[in-house]
C-alpha cells in the first residue's frame, strides 16, 4: 500500500490530484457532448487555437488566461461563422482556423527568447506545479458548467440527435450550439494553464468515448466520464511518479489507455452476446 498511498502523502503530488480530479468533471461535462456530437476536431482545433492569444498575453505582461479565453473565444465565432456558409463544411472551416490560429501563436511565441519552453509549457503544463489559487480556478470553472450543462440540457440533447425537431420545439438550435461551444470554451481555457493542451484534450474526449460505449443515457455518461478521468488522473500521477515520466502526459495516456480498455472489453461482451 505504500507504493499506491505514499506518493499522495506529497503535498505537490495530492494538489495535482485534486486539480486532475477538477479538470476531469468540467472536461466530462464538455466532452460528453464534444464526443456525442462527433466535435472531437473541434476541441483539438481550440485546444490549439488558444496559441496566439496566450502568445500576446505573455509578451505584453498580461494575464494568460484572459489572452486564451478571448483567442479561444474567437476560434469559436470564427467556426459559428464560416459553419453558417452553404459551400463550406464545418470540418474544412474548423481546419482552416486550426491552421491559421496555431500558425499565427507559433509566429508570435518565435519573437520571444523563451520560444522552445513557452511552447512546451502550453502542450504539456506542469501538473505538479498547481497552487490553491489554480484549484478555485478550476473548482469555479466547474461550477458555471455544471449550471450551463443543466440549464441547457434539453436544447443539447435535440441539437446532438436532432436540429430540426430542437427548431420545431421552439429551442433555438443556434443560440444552444453557441452555449455548447461556450461549454467547451470554459472547460479548455480554464484547465489548460494548469495541465496543458495535451491533458485537457485527453480528458476531454478519451473518458467520454470510453463511456459511452457502455452508457446511453447523457447524465451516466457525463457521471461515468468523471470517474474514469479521475481514476486515469490517480493511476497516471502514480506511474509517473515510480517511473519518473513527466506527469501530465502519463495522466493523458492512461485515460487513452482507458478507452481502448473500454473498446476491447465491449466488443468481447457483444461477441459473447452473440
Amino acid at each position: 500500500m505504500e507504493h499506491v498511498l505514499g506518493p499522495f502523502e506529497v503535498s505537490f503530488v495530492r494538489q495535482a490530484l485534486w486539480a486532475g480530479i477538477l479538470v476531469s468533471l468540467v472536461c466530462a461535462l464538455a466532452g460528453t457532448w464534444v464526443v456525442v456530437r462527433g466535435l472531437a476536431f473541434l476541441g483539438d482545433a481550440m485546444s490549439h487555437g488558444m496559441l496566439p492569444g496566450v502568445a500576446l498575453a505573455s509578451l505584453m505582461g498580461g494575464n494568460p488566461l484572459v489572452g486564451a479565453a478571448l483567442s479561444a473565444g474567437a476560434m469559436a465565432l470564427g467556426v459559428t461563422a464560416l459553419g453558417r456558409s452553404a459551400r463550406l463544411s464545418q470540418d474544412t472551416a474548423i481546419g482552416l482556423l486550426f491552421a491559421g490560429m496555431l500558425a499565427l501563436g507559433v509566429i508570435i511565441v518565435s519573437r520571444a527568447r523563451s520560444f522552445a519552453v513557452d511552447l512546451t509549457g502550453f502542450l504539456f503544463g506542469d501538473v505538479l506545479a498547481v497552487r490553491g489559487q489554480d484549484l478555485v480556478t478550476l473548482a469555479v470553472a466547474v461550477a458555471i458548467a455544471a449550471l450551463v450543462a443543466l440549464v441547457g440540457h434539453r436544447a443539447f440533447v435535440a441539437l446532438a440527435f436532432d436540429p430540426r425537431k430542437a427548431h420545431t420545439l421552439g429551442l433555438r438550435p443556434r443560440l444552444a450550439n453557441a452555449a455548447m461551444l461556450g461549454l467547451v470554451t470554459l472547460a479548455i481555457v480554464a484547465s489548460f494553464h494548469v495541465v496543458g493542451t495535451l491533458l485537457v484534450f485527453g480528458l476531454l474526449v478519451a473518458p467520454p468515448a470510453a463511456m459511452v460505449l457502455w452508457a446511453r443515457r447523457i447524465p451516466m455518461i457525463m457521471l461515468g466520464s468523471a470517474v474514469i478521468g479521475s481514476a486515469s488522473t490517480a493511476a497516471g500521477l502514480l506511474v509517473s511518479w515510480h517511473l519518473g515520466t513527466a506527469a501530465g502526459a502519463t495522466i493523458a495516456a492512461v485515460a487513452v489507455a482507458a478507452f481502448f480498455a473500454s473498446a476491447l472489453l465491449a466488443r468481447l461482451r457483444h461477441g459473447s452476446a452473440a
